[in-house]
């Protein structure tokens, strides 16, 4: 599974670590949090929040958890101040890593991520040491599980809604566009009846690395679930060519 394209091993993970919901709530509700601040509480006009209300339905996060989140976030119930920081640097064998971040603690971050890095054979670099090797795409997921979205029609509606390219992946259609669209095609999508599942830009790297030495895989995949288990870690984008 290349670096942009995550979701089939989200997929994957969730019927593995079903532990892991509550983790994913915490980052998604920093996302919502941030967004309600930023641009208002109600989806209708506030067309990011609802990319992150069907991301986070995506996980299976139950609705009434959702509701209480955005209320509070809303009613200034959250006094937490999170600012986004984005952190790279080179993984083993020079495998390119972008950490985006929400954190109320920039130096504790930052030490965290930096820890990460040196301790599973990588090295935190400086801004834009990798990130010229990547381009902002956006990417909508939408829902196939039953397999039943027929591909011409789905073609059809997709160039229709302002998507420019589509690939039919395991039990989803993965849909790319221009990121600053992402909203907006995705709501023209749900209104054509189809199921969203996670809408936004994300970092597509140009070319990939491939791994084949026991330890570099080993370190890889510890660095990645390293990262993925802090709470202040929203995503990451690599260029690993995963098998």
């Amino acid at each position: 599974m290349s670096g942009h394209s995550k979701w089939s091993t989200i997929k994957r993970k969730k019927g593995e670590k079903d532990g892991a919901r509550a983790k994913v709530f915490t980052k998604i509700s920093r996302e919502i949090i941030v967004c309600i601040k930023e641009h208002g509480a109600d989806p209708a006009s506030n067309s990011k929040l609802a990319a992150l209300i069907a991301k986070a339905k995506a996980n299976n996060i139950p609705n009434d958890n959702i509701d209480r989140l955005i209320k509070k976030a809303a009613g200034e119930g959250d006094k937490n101040n999170y600012e986004n920081c984005v952190y790279e640097g080179y993984g083993p064998n020079g495998v390119a890593v972008i950490v985006d971040c929400l954190t109320d603690n920039r130096n504790r971050t930052a030490g965290e991520i930096r820890h990460y890095f040196d301790k599973f054979g990588g090295n935190l670099g400086t801004t834009g040491c990798v990130s010229f090797m990547f381009s902002t795409k956006g990417i909508i997921v939408l829902d196939n599980e039953d397999e039943d979205i027929d591909e011409d029609k789905a073609m059809e509606d997709i160039l229709e809604a302002g998507g420019d390219d589509f690939s039919f992946e395991d039990g989803c259609v993965e849909i790319t566009t221009d990121p600053g669209s992402v909203s907006e095609i995705a709501e023209n999508l749900t209104k054509m009846g189809y199921k969203v599942l996670s809408a936004e830009a994300e970092q597509v790297p140009s070319t990939y690395v491939n791994l084949t030495d026991e330890e570099h895989l080993k370190k890889m995949n510890l660095l990645l679930e390293a990262l993925d288990d802090n709470d202040d870690v929203q995503n990451v984008w690599h260029n690993w060519e995963e098998n």
